[in-house]
This record gives structure tokens, sequence and C-alpha cells, in this order.
């Protein structure tokens, strides 16, 4: 999995997240969202001490351990009351888990919020729930990350029928899949995770690029400090390892990242990557079996929960500024590998991504292709 060594352990601890503003804020939401857990937890706390014949005082001791440990899982919480009116928002890969909550919250804000999802059916779904609840305006539009031709083709709707885009987050990837190819030839991981957001993150350029602020943010992962970057076999013919794809895709997110921040130095745009953490979503289909993972109810006391995973997500949005080395989690900036903070590997990357996705610099990245 994560290999180990100095550089990959600061990467792992990532000691930046201890603060004050980490222990003083956010409490009311992670009772919230913890509630459930906490009365298990404590129960089962409880019974044991009762067993044991614990006193009273050791008994609540632990429970307060608990709080507290859960209080850690559940990281940094990003308190701003921002709001969100007028802008336009873009989010991939949001009919489910982080990306929905992503969504909901952007809804209570007062953002419209265009949902650029594969599975338009779901997302028309999802969008009306969330609209009831918020009366926020949703869009929901068809995008498969795993087609360039579809990234194309919703970049140009975007054009047709949006005038700004005031932030684009790319929420949207696949975790440990099998070997399989994109429509495009390449490895479904890089491909969706990467290539997909690379290309739609550079045609929507023209629609960012306006007087107003405006953030692109990328959803990597601490996986990344397991990750290279197979310049020479980007599409894996040689070898295969499902774990290693992942991981190298997620180290590619913040190199394009810390790129992209050099070619937008000066403009009206910042760039974020970020780590959610562990977080109960469907990303993990793939190693949820044969017990290699808790499920159900029983990954509840080992992971976030989705509004605790959208937190670094919001921070980025509302509060964050960038600055090296754009890469961030538990609301607020971590540490990566020496590999994630390598120019010359991210330049590279970068030439390459644009020779795989085929990017046209005379033609889709002219200011006049907001309107073609």
């Amino acid at each position: 999995m994560i290999p180990l060594g100095l550089d990959n352990l600061a990467a792992a601890v990532n000691p930046k997240w201890v603060t004050a503003r980490y222990f003083t804020e956010g409490w009311g939401t992670f009772f919230k969202e913890e509630l459930y857990t906490l009365a298990i937890l404590n129960l089962l706390v409880g019974l044991v001490g009762f067993v044991l014949g614990h006193s009273i005082t050791c008994t609540a001791l632990h429970m307060a351990v608990v709080v507290v440990a859960r209080r850690v899982m559940a990281g940094g919480f990003c308190c701003s009351s921002k709001k969100l009116d007028g802008q336009t928002i873009v989010v991939t890969g949001c009919n489910v888990g982080i990306g929905r909550a992503t969504v909901r919250d952007l809804s209570l804000r007062g953002a419209r919020v265009v949902m650029a999802c594969r599975d338009t059916h779901m997302a028309d779904k999802v969008a009306a729930e969330i609209r009831r609840e918020t009366g926020g305006d949703l869009v929901a539009m068809k995008l498969d990350l795993a087609s360039l031709a579809s990234v194309r083709s919703f970049a140009a709707e975007l054009r047709a029928n949006i005038g700004e885009i005031h932030m684009l987050i790319n929420n949207a990837g696949v975790m440990f899949c099998p070997y399989k190819k994109t429509e495009d030839g390449f490895e479904m991981q890089m491909g969706t995770n990467h290539l997909g957001h690379f290309l739609l993150t550079n045609l929507l350029l023209p629609l960012m690029t306006h007087s107003q602020p405006a953030r692109i943010i990328n959803v990597s992962s601490l996986g990344h400090a397991g990750g290279i970057i197979p310049l020479e076999d980007m599409n894996y013919e040689k070898s295969y390892n499902k774990y290693e794809a992942y991981f190298n895709s997620k180290l590619a997110n913040i190199l394009f990242t810390r790129q992209l921040a050099k070619k937008l130095k000066g403009s009206n745009i910042q760039v974020f990557s970020l780590h959610p953490g562990s977080v109960q979503s469907n990303l993990s289909r793939h190693i949820v079996n044969k017990g290699n993972l808790p499920t159900g109810r029983l990954s509840a006391l080992l992971m976030k929960t989705t509004v605790e995973g959208i937190q670094t997500t919001l921070y980025c949005a509302l509060e964050a500024q960038q600055q090296e080395p754009y890469y961030y989690s538990d609301c607020n900036i971590a540490f990566t590998i020496k590999a994630a903070r390598d120019d010359a590997l991210a330049e590279r990357l970068w030439l390459v991504s644009e020779e795989m996705v085929g990017l046209s610099k005379t033609s889709e990245l002219s200011p006049d292709s907001k309107t073609q």
C-alpha cells in the first residue's frame, strides 16, 4: 500500500492540523453528526465498565476519551457563514457521498449549482430532493469523465448556456477498480481522476477568467503519499496494481493543481487540492468485500460521515487562501510528499496530459471559446 519512509510518514501524520481552532470550533456540527455513533460507543463502554466493576468516575472518563477520539477522527470543521448568492459553481460526481453533501451545503448558501454527473437520471432526482430542502437553483448535466467526447460536450453546453463560473470542484473519482480502460483507451483511474478533470478544467478556464474571484478545487487524497507518475507507462500496459494506480492518480491531482497555480499566477483564480479523509461513501465499493473493510454501521465507528468529509472542501471554497503546497487537510494547509512539490515533474505531467487528451491551444482555450 503506502510505502514507509520519513516523507510518507510526515504526510500521513500531517501535524499542521493541530491548532486551537481545531479543538474549539465545530462542536455543534460534530455532536449532530456523531449522535448515533457516540451513543453506541458509550453504551458499549458503559456495559464493559459495569461488567468489570469500574467506578462511575472511571467509566465517565472512558466515555470522555471516546468523545475526544471521535472528535479527532472527525477532523476539522469549516464554520464559515459566508453566502454565495449570485455565484455559479460546477461540482463533478455529486449524486452520492461527499459530492452530494457538498452540493447541498453550497445550495443552502445561495449558489447556483451545476451538478456534473454521469447518471443524469439519478442527478435529476438528487437535484429535486436538494431543491425541495434549500429552494436553490440546481441544474443536472451529463458528464462522463471517462469519455473525452463527453467532457468536450459538457464544456460546450456550459459555454452556450452559462456566462461565468465562479467555482469548479473536481470531486468525482474512482478508487481501486479492476483494470479497465476509458472510452479513449486510458487506464480508468488515471483517465477519470486526472485526465478527465485536466481537460474539463482547461476547457472551463475561459468561463472562470473574469473580474470576480474564482476557485478551482481538486479532491485528491492522502493516498498520494504512495504515488509516482508513470510517465513512460501512463496506461499501465506493462503491469497493473489497482492500489498503486489510484495513488498515482491522486499524486497527479496535486501536481496538476501545482502547475495550474503557476500558469494562473496573477489572475482572479485560486487553486487548491485536498484530502477529505476516510469517509463513508460508495467510493470504496471495489474493496468492500471478503472482510477487507468494515461495512455498514461498523464503518460509521471508524470513518468520517459525509458532512465531516466535505469540511475541507468547504474550507477551500470559502476561507482558504492559496499557498504552497496547494494541498489541504482537516481545514488547514497540509504536508505533501516531495514528489508532489516537484515543479519539473508537474510541468512534465502537464505536457504529457495535454498530448494524451489532445488539448488544442489555438481553439479550445481561446477567450472566444466562451461563446463557441
